[in-house]
């Protein structure tokens, strides 16, 4: 596997088609569900103007969107021009914009909320981003980040860690392991501290992933991921087939798939 393409893995970048999958699947599945709690920590007010950075197909985004309302501004800002399409084509009318964390294409003091779900893990420059989203939020506004909690507290992502390195090697696993890289609270704390928003407080909320079947939960994660530069067709194949027998335990009556996905929400007040 080249370095390139490992980078990007772990940077969680994905091909349209793959931006597609995301949406459909991984965002009522995962990401869709903690929408509504980061917003409730932001306080977003009618008519705000909120920046959602690393909206991905935009699930926080489209919340945010109904919050402020039509004299509010909305914007969802991310890398990814695939994630971005599919955004555009869900909801034309917010304002989606191709760009970096890290230089945020703004005037300091533009919002009043600054939103992010689950982006912090893979920004390049991670102290620069956050210092980046203090410089664009205007006084009393908020920024509000999540990141997921350790692996080992979502046992299901742990034990599919654990055999994807066994089937595939350490630079497969590490696809998966980037979205928990923030989960040590302390780890995290430190970083909101380095990157200016030491006052932030942080809590640890529950959350649970649900996939209609174990082959589901492994498509997304091949198909929806950056897997796919991972594992061909008869790797997936060969990885269901382990992960129907390993993971029963998570199995309900109608083959549904549920666990544990707790997640720590941060919210930083500009004073």
């Amino acid at each position: 596997m080249t370095t390139a393409t490992t980078t990007a893995a772990t940077a969680g970048q994905v091909s349209k088609s793959a931006a597609e999958i995301y949406d459909e699947f991984f965002v009522p599945s995962l990401f869709g569900p903690w929408a509504k709690p980061l917003c409730d920590a932001a306080r977003i007010a009618r008519d705000s103007d909120v920046l959602d950075v690393a909206c991905g197909t935009g699930a926080t985004t489209r919340e945010a969107a109904g919050r402020v309302g039509t004299t509010g501004r909305i914007v969802g800002l991310d890398r990814n021009d695939g994630m971005l399409s599919v955004a555009r084509a869900r909801v034309p009318s917010v304002e989606w914009v191709e760009g970096r964390a890290e230089a945020l294409p703004f005037d300091p003091q533009s919002f009043d909320c600054v939103l992010c779900q689950f982006g912090l893990m893979f920004f390049d420059d991670k102290t620069k981003a956050l210092a980046e989203m203090a410089r664009v939020l205007r006084p009393g506004g908020r920024i509000a980040l999540s990141v997921w909690d350790s692996a080992e507290n979502s046992p299901g992502y742990a034990g599919m860690i654990e055999l994807v390195e066994t089937m595939f090697g350490r630079d497969a696993a590490d696809a998966l392991r980037a979205p928990f890289c923030l989960g040590d609270k302390q780890r995290f704390q430190s970083l909101l501290h380095d990157g200016g928003l030491a006052k932030a407080t942080v809590t640890t909320a529950t959350g649970t992933a649900r996939f209609t079947s174990i082959r589901e939960w492994v498509r997304m994660d091949v198909r929806g991921w950056t897997l796919a530069d991972f594992i061909d067709d008869a790797g997936f194949e060969a990885l269901v087939t382990q992960a129907e027998k390993r993971f029963r335990r998570f199995s309900g009556k109608d083959g549904s798939i549920e666990f544990p996905a707790p997640a720590h929400i941060a919210v930083w007040t500009h004073n």
